[in-house]
């Protein structure tokens, strides 16, 4: 009994340890960053120390009210690289398509 109940304490605790670590922009390339965006299709980097962001590949990974906005980070070989879209809920300074309302699904 306490020997199970030990097991499970520690892989809970990896568990925990694994679910808190997210990719870290600085530490790739931006084709890599990229690459990882497009290929997910939804993802939080990490952008800097204790930043990160959620970054998506279309409007398919928004809620219908919401607009596409393009998003440049930093990453180890570029100090603005593309890796994809946020999603925003309130209107940008630039008109973008919502991604419901007019039926726009983005890239």
């Amino acid at each position: 009994m306490r020997l199970s109940i030990i097991l499970l304490l520690t892989t809970l605790g990896a568990s925990l340890a694994q679910a808190q670590s997210r990719p870290d922009s600085l530490r790739m390339t931006c084709g890599q960053a990229s690459a990882l965006v497009q290929s997910r299709g939804s993802i939080v980097l990490g952008t800097g120390p204790d930043i990160y962001d959620r970054f998506v590949a279309s409007c398919g990974f928004c809620f219908n009210f919401e607009f596409l906005v393009p998003s440049w980070i930093r990453t180890a070989d570029s100090p603005q690289c593309f890796v994809g879209y946020r999603c925003d809920s309130q209107t940008p300074s630039q008109p973008w398509p919502s991604c419901g309302v007019t039926g726009y699904r983005g890239p």
